[in-house]
């Protein structure tokens, strides 16, 4: 069964969508997808600004495996520089239905 992780988070004062979604989509063309497990990737905002990502990979393990080489990695630092990392919240959930 495969794994759904969420994340949740706001950008940093003064960062425009346009440049966090350029930055979003690089990351996971060059990074997420290229990464063992991955199956599909969305990303959605609320009303107040919370971004919401969510990842579908094959196993827990894989996904846990990605989001500890992910804040090292080059590929993501763009990315990370525009989130606000305390704002940051994460969960992963098994997937019943497809």
């Amino acid at each position: 069964m495969s794994v759904l992780e969420t994340i949740r988070f706001h950008l940093r004062d003064g960062v425009e969508d346009d440049d966090f979604l350029q930055r979003n989509k690089t990351v996971e063309n060059e990074y997420m997808a290229k990464r063992p497990g991955f199956l599909a990737r969305w990303t959605s905002k609320s009303a107040d600004g919370e971004w919401l990502v969510i990842v579908r990979w094959d196993t827990v393990a894989h996904a846990e495996a990605t989001i500890g080489a992910f804040l090292k990695a080059p590929e993501a630092q763009d990315f990370l520089a525009v989130v606000d990392g305390s704002t940051v919240a994460s969960g992963h959930y098994e997937l019943i239905e497809d």
